[in-house]
């Protein structure tokens, strides 16, 4: 297990850090081929790891959650991805919803949901981008309704993690179609209630254990408990979050890379030729240095963001930086592991072809690598304008 090098972590910490490796090794990396030859959402390991505390990381402790900071996250995120980046995403997703209502007024959420979402009895997932709105999210046009009790919701989501299975989706939509982002809030939709529409999982080029799709809402109504945010400050919470999101990407991009590599040393110091292990040669040994170099700098980038958001502050530039340089750098170090490997790196008994897909999965997810730069430009553009 790689643990940051500042060797931040306390006892606790590690010893969950150690069970996260464990479980990895156990019941995600000898399942991860199967899950996506299969097209399906590996539903019954993310139970298995329900029992061993993975949702509940980020979960208050008073709600029955461990209560660790984000940087624990960050860590067992980069675990769970050396196995499975699709897996990783999946659990993440559903321990947000987790966290994010066992921090909320409503009661009903805390006793009723949280139980089942650290159980696994049911899964979570955020809805935001909709079939014409992803980068811009202010453009969404699911519409919420004030009526006599609650509210009324009408519209489409698309590319939702966990949407093949989830039953709980933290879900944006628009109040006043001539407010902007002023008119977004917050509501929380339950899959098993009148007027909600499942889509059809979508068939990627991988990933299929994310379980991505979307969903349709007709006239569905919801009571003012299920309103988990104000028009205005859901758009401003989707923004905190999705730093979060970025920086917690960027670590799963780390661990692939680490899985790659480990991959292709752990191959070419087995295979020989002219009369030495291959990884002794020059050509091999500098490719794969240059994968070794990405994945240090990489690794810099996420902890730091970290540390921004744990201490509270603006992560906005830092996520950006992290986010942006896992979209440049993982497919490339991924296809020079693959590579070193020859055509040995194409069998589906390695995890590189895995690895490559969810590579470039992750380019997109949570903004993509051109939004980051965009992010980026505009941070530096505010900072010259302040000075």
């Amino acid at each position: 297990m790689t643990i940051n090098p500042e060797d931040r972590f306390n006892a606790e910490e590690r010893a969950f850090l150690e069970r996260v490796a464990a479980f990895r090794q156990s019941s995600v990396e000898p399942y991860a081929a199967r899950w996506e030859a299969g097209r399906s959402m590996p539903v019954e390991a993310l139970r298995e790891a329900a029992a061993q505390q993975l949702l509940a990381v980020q979960t208050p402790r008073d709600q029955g959650g461990l209560g660790y900071r984000y940087l624990v996250k960050l860590a067992m995120a980069e675990e769970l991805a050396r196995g499975d980046m699709a897996f990783a995403f999946s659990l993440v997703n559903t321990q947000n919803v987790t966290s994010r209502l066992a921090g909320g007024v409503c009661a009903r959420h805390r006793e009723e949901h949280v139980p089942a979402l650290l159980r696994g009895d049911i899964l979570g997932a955020t809805a935001l981008t909709e079939p014409h709105a992803g980068s811009d999210f202010s453009a969404i046009r699911m519409r919420a309704e004030r009526v006599n009790g609650g509210w009324v919701l009408n519209g489409e989501k698309a590319w939702i993690t966990n949407a093949a299975e989830a039953t709980l989706f933290m879900t944006y939509a628009q109040t006043d179609p001539g407010a902007g982002w002023r008119g977004i809030g917050g509501f929380l939709i339950d899959a098993r209630r009148p007027g909600f529409r499942r889509a059809e999982p979508y068939a990627l080029l991988g990933g299929h254990a994310i379980g991505t799709g979307g969903f349709v809402l007709e006239d569905y109504f919801l009571p003012e408990e299920d309103a988990l945010s104000a028009p205005g400050e859901g758009f401003k919470l989707a923004l905190s979050l999705v730093n979060e999101a970025r920086t917690y990407v960027a670590a799963m991009c780390a661990g692939m890379i680490a899985s790659s590599l480990e991959t292709a040393l752990r191959y070419g110091a087995g295979r020989e030729a002219f009369g030495r292990p291959i990884v002794h040669h020059q050509g091999l040994n500098w490719s794969l240095g240059d994968v070794a170099n990405d994945l240090e700098a990489l690794r810099g980038l996420f902890w730091h963001a970290g540390s921004v958001i744990d201490r509270g502050e603006d992560a906005v530039m830092a996520a950006a930086h992290a986010k942006k340089f896992a979209g440049r750098v993982t497919v490339p170090a991924v296809t020079a592991c693959m590579q070193a490997m020859g055509a040995a790196g194409l069998r589906q008994d390695y995890p590189l072809g895995r690895h490559l897909a969810c590579a470039k999965i992750a380019a997109y997810t949570d903004g993509s690598t051109e939004m980051m730069n965009e992010r980026i430009g505009a941070g530096l553009r505010a900072r010259f304008e302040e000075s």
